[in-house]
């Protein structure tokens, strides 16, 4: 007999996989790219919250910006790679834009939301490492 309480409906699954990728490459394409494609630019205007110098915060929005999104895209360590983008997110409407209203954060606000039901659900089961067997069903591949 299998175990419903693990077994989500494919359109569950269909829609994490929609939302990692969604989520992720807007938030590649919007903000990490730009900060790799004209890092030294991007030196000279990121904003220094904590006093840390840019390198300091630069480094870390790049890796919460490009390297959590690639592996929240394959499903891997989702919950975890989620993480940083919360913390970054939650650093840039809190400290770096606190005046800003709801209307002009709602970009960051969504991908907070986005970000944190992730962290929330994890990937679902169409992910990297996982192979389809019959009827649909998904099982845990070897590597």
């Amino acid at each position: 007999m299998k175990n419903s309480l693990n077994a989500n409906p494919p359109r569950i699954d269909l829609g994490l996989l929609f939302l990692r990728l969604t989520g992720s490459l807007l938030l590649l394409h919007v903000h990490g790219l730009p900060k790799i494609f004209h890092f030294s630019e991007e030196l000279t205007r990121i904003e220094d919250p904590f006093g840390l110098g840019p390198w300091m915060s630069l480094l870390p929005a790049i890796f919460a910006e490009v390297i959590c999104p690639l592996f929240i895209i394959a499903g891997l360590f989702t919950r975890l790679a989620c993480l940083p983008v919360i913390g970054v997110l939650l650093v840039a409407m809190l400290f770096v834009h606190p005046d800003w209203s709801i209307a002009e954060g709602q970009f960051g606000w969504l991908l907070l939301i986005i970000f944190t039901t992730l962290a929330l659900t994890g990937p679902g089961r169409w992910r990297v490492g996982t192979k389809m067997t019959g009827a649909g069903e998904v099982s845990r591949g070897a590597g």
